[in-house]
């Protein structure tokens, strides 16, 4: 199966571009051939160096999660840019130029810059969001996803410039993971400060670990909660001070170990999705908590809130979904410290890009981390016309 782009704009690539097309769960993934496409003003193109695999992108495959199809899964990547499209470069979130060679990450979602979401502050729920790894496949934007030998970057997406030296596993999954974790950290930090305050982790997957140690590094004393065992020991890995098992008395026994929790956590991050996990947070929290919902995606049960209990006991209560163009910089930013290396490990196994069947596979076995695809991008070719 081959697809080409039109030619009506000023800048050309051609090449042996291709990318792993999802056609729906249970089909095995298709290797499409991409010869050429168009680039316009503000947009680049970019050679997949090493891309992870999202818990998000294995529901997908299993049927878990509704998304229009074919698509090019994979939002999670580390790349260099191979081509720009024509005028003045598009420039990172902190300003600088791109330029050829760059080597980069980018951000999950692309917003208009114009709606009433836009101007509002809230970028991230764009009425017009395009997402990588998440959009239909679309003659013009084959390229649209990380499972790829190389991603057409459309104008007005968030873009950080990495370091040549820097680790691809350790900085593959900012741009979703990460930067998420740092949206949430940023919602209770507007609330309450991070430093010296208790903060609860609920869910010790990728995000929680990379929680962990973020909230670690901003001077919090943490308490993770998992009911997996090697999660709880990884968290402990990660820096923190106690763990529960995932129920309420686990999260109540951890927090009593910590003297300054006696009341409750100050600050609880919820990144499992589980209701139960969900009503043991609002039940914790010393007076002024913040508790930030990231993980409840997908429609599940309900739970109780008792609204009186949020008055006097002046809780908080935040939802964080997709994040804003500056937590990409942030994600960046922290992973650039010495003390963020160790997240490296949390990519395993890294399998060729047409090894994507066996890499789903082990994604779907080994949960607690990320597996890894490595893209033999070849040269390109670019005319200007």
């Amino acid at each position: 199966m081959t697809i080409s782009a039109p030619r009506v704009i000023d800048v050309h690539v051609s090449g042996a571009m291709e990318a792993q097309v999802f056609r729906g769960p249970g089909l095995p993934f298709e290797a499409v051939a991409v010869p050429e496409l168009a680039l316009a003003h503000g947009e680049a193109l970019v050679a997949v160096e090493l891309a992870t695999i999202c818990g998000s992108d294995v529901h997908t495959v299993q049927g878990a999660r509704s998304t229009p199809l074919p698509l090019v899964l994979g939002h999670e990547q580390i790349g260099r840019v191979v081509a720009l499209g024509p005028g003045r470069a598009p420039r990172t979130v902190d300003g600088v130029p791109l330029e050829i060679g760059r080597r980069i990450v980018w951000g999950v979602a692309i917003d208009c810059g114009r709606c009433r979401y836009c101007h509002g502050g809230l970028p991230q729920k764009c009425v017009s969001l395009r997402k990588y790894g998440h959009a239909r496949m679309a003659r013009g934007w084959e390229l649209s996803g990380g499972f790829a030998s190389h991603v057409h970057l459309r104008a007005r997406t968030p873009i950080v410039a990495i370091e040549e030296s820097a680790p691809a596993e350790l900085f593959a999954p900012a741009s979703c993971s990460t930067a998420t974790v740092m949206a949430a950290l940023d919602a209770a930090r507007g609330i309450r400060p991070l430093a010296g305050a208790v903060v609860a982790v609920s869910g010790c997957g990728m995000l929680g670990l990379t929680a962990v140690a973020a909230a670690v590094a901003e001077g919090a004393t943490v308490v993770a909660t998992d009911p997996d065992a090697e999660r709880r020991a990884a968290a402990r890995e990660f820096g923190a001070a106690a763990v529960g098992d995932g129920t309420a008395d686990g999260l109540a026994q951890a927090l009593r170990r910590i003297p300054t929790a006696r009341s409750g956590y100050h600050v609880a991050l919820e990144l499992s999705g589980s209701p139960s996990a969900v009503q043991s947070l609002l039940a914790a929290g010393d007076l002024g908590a913040v508790l930030v919902l990231v993980g409840s995606v997908a429609p599940t049960s309900t739970v109780s809130v008792d609204p009186e209990q949020v008055v006097r006991r002046l809780l908080t209560i935040r939802g964080v979904h997709n994040y804003a163009p500056e937590h990409l910089l942030q994600a960046v930013r922290f992973l650039e410290r010495p003390e963020s290396g160790p997240l490296a490990s949390l990519v395993g196994d890294v399998h060729p890009l047409d090894g994507i069947e066996a890499a789903m596979l082990h994604a779907r076995a080994h949960s607690s981390v990320r597996v890894g695809l490595r893209p033999d991008p070849q040269p390109v070719r670019v005319v200007a016309s």
